[in-house]
């Protein structure tokens, strides 16, 4: 099967007619031709479209483009626009010229041609393409008659089609609001064109939601949908990414009650040991982990974690505001980093700086775990009143941390982490919880959506000298896709 994945970079490479100009050489990406189209296809056929869905949320290096620094393709790049803008992360321990674009995210001081956005909107969009393709060969029933394949495995990987379409759309929509919106495969220029604009961020909302209504009737309920591919999308994940869709709508009440549908499924806990996560002896062995990619060494093509190469660049350091947030004696801080060393512990997979420069780690991308979903099941507490009930949560997690046995074999001292107090102050107890998301899910590209979804991004950023303006609290289409659709995506305001 040929796949247009391959060839095409960019999501609407729409050329304005120009003669001789290279650009007209170039299709719009969801477009298909016919020769890319399996007019034959088989069960691996159906297979692989599904499974390398998955890989456009990999931090593998060079999956578009060879080298793309520039255009901020070499690898995903959550960690620039989560956790480095968020100040939790710098680009290096030791400041230098290398990739200034990052030093300008991190400054706000970037504009739309910023190599950042256009690479999250092509790894998006890229998934986004291959998500269609595969949906579309699923729900053809002359198509999956004809390869035999069985109605379970048919449902199974419909599901996962479905929430991973809902799981990039939920990252253009958080970044950039309005984004065009793509649902099936593209055949010619016309629906290229007709698709090159940009729909009411409600209506890309509507179609997540959608999407995750239809993964869930489809996934069974188990764990691992596959045992012997517990990699694969679950009806867990899909609950908890309905549950994340709610709360950042502010649907509180639903959001309880997703968590409790997830928690009614058995399989999810807090882990003895806050490492175990992310451990990579542990992979698909511990409690808390709910969705993650599956970054293996020695495949062909590569599978393995890029971002563990980057470390080993001198790339990926703490903040000095990201250390002070920890309280005293906290084990999640050696966890996360260990500063002496300068070793990214929890993005290297273990504590002993194995993995620090190799371009092909196995160490898991984790998305989705239950301390996350936890601590957003004790914000939609607090918000409905439920503050004794909020206050255990956050407790909870706190007596994980502090029970835990430390990266260095040190004691953790008594009245570390000690329990918060009874309260009644919705105010204070959402301050809790801040503080609380910040040191548990550190450099694991949750922060900088936090503080926007807050509402706190302009007094947090700006109070640590950062130039945030309003207009950041969205990032801006990249400049080169509203170009090259002659006018029809329209840059976000302020760009």
């Amino acid at each position: 099967m040929k796949y247009i994945y391959n060839s095409l970079i960019a999501l609407f490479v729409i050329t304005t007619l120009v003669s001789c100009d290279d650009e007209l050489t170039k299709d719009p990406i969801g477009l298909l031709t016919l020769d890319q189209i399996d007019s034959s296809p088989t069960i691996t056929t159906l297979e692989s479209s599904v499974s390398s869905s998955y890989q456009l949320l990999s931090s593998t290096l060079n999956l578009i483009g060879e080298w793309n620094w520039d255009g901020g393709a070499v690898l995903r790049n959550d960690f620039i626009l989560q956790d480095i803008a968020a100040n939790d992360m710098n680009k290096k321990w030791n400041p230098d010229g290398d990739q200034a674009w990052m030093d300008e995210l991190s400054a706000f001081s970037f504009t739309a041609d910023n190599g950042a956005f256009n690479g999250l909107w092509l790894y998006d969009y890229e998934g986004i393409n291959r998500i269609n393709l595969a949906i579309s060969y699923l729900t053809n029933p002359e198509v999956t008659q004809s390869v035999g394949i069985s109605d379970s495995r048919k449902n199974q990987l419909l599901g996962e089609a479905y929430f991973l379409r809902a799981f990039y759309y939920f990252d253009l929509v958080n970044n950039f609001g309005d984004v065009p919106l793509l649902t099936v495969p593209l055949k010619s220029f016309e629906e290229a064109f007709d698709v090159a604009i940009r729909v009411p961020s409600t209506e890309i909302w509507g179609q997540i939601n959608s999407d995750l209504a239809e993964a869930k009737a489809l996934l069974p309920n188990a764990k691992y949908p596959s045992p012997s591919e517990p990699w694969r999308a679950s009806k867990g994940a899909v609950i908890a990414l309905q549950a994340k869709a709610a709360l950042f709508n502010e649907d509180w009440g639903t959001v309880i009650s997703l968590i409790s549908e997830l928690d009614g499924l058995g399989f999810y806990s807090l882990n003895t040991n806050y490492f175990d996560s992310f451990d990579t002896t542990k992979e698909f062995s511990d409690n808390e982990v709910i969705f993650a990619y599956d970054h293996v060494s020695d495949q062909n093509p590569r599978n393995g974690n890029g971002l563990c190469a980057l470390i080993g660049w001198g790339f990926i350091a703490p903040s000095a505001d990201f250390i002070n947030a920890f309280e005293s004696n906290d084990p999640r801080l050696l966890y996360t980093v260990d500063v002496v060393n300068q070793n990214v512990s929890k993005l290297l997979g273990n504590t002993v700086g194995d993995n620090k420069g190799n371009d092909d780690a196995p160490s898991n991308k984790i998305f989705i775990r239950y301390a996350d979903v936890l601590l957003w099941k004790a914000e939609a507490m607090n918000e409905t009143g439920d503050y004794s009930g909020a206050i255990t949560i956050i407790n909870n997690i706190r007596s994980r941390a502090r029970t835990t046995a430390t990266a260095d074999g040190s004691i953790v001292p008594l009245g570390t982490l000690a329990d918060r107090p009874n309260s009644t102050d919705a105010t204070q107890i959402k301050g809790w919880l801040m503080s609380e998301r910040r040191v548990e899910l550190g450099f694991e590209s949750q922060r900088f959506n936090d503080l926007k979804r807050w509402g706190t991004a302009k007094t947090v950023l700006t109070g640590l000298g950062k130039n945030f303006q309003d207009k950041n609290y969205l990032y801006p289409i990249p400049q080169g896709e509203v170009d090259k659709s002659g006018g029809t995506i329209v840059q976000n305001p302020g760009y």
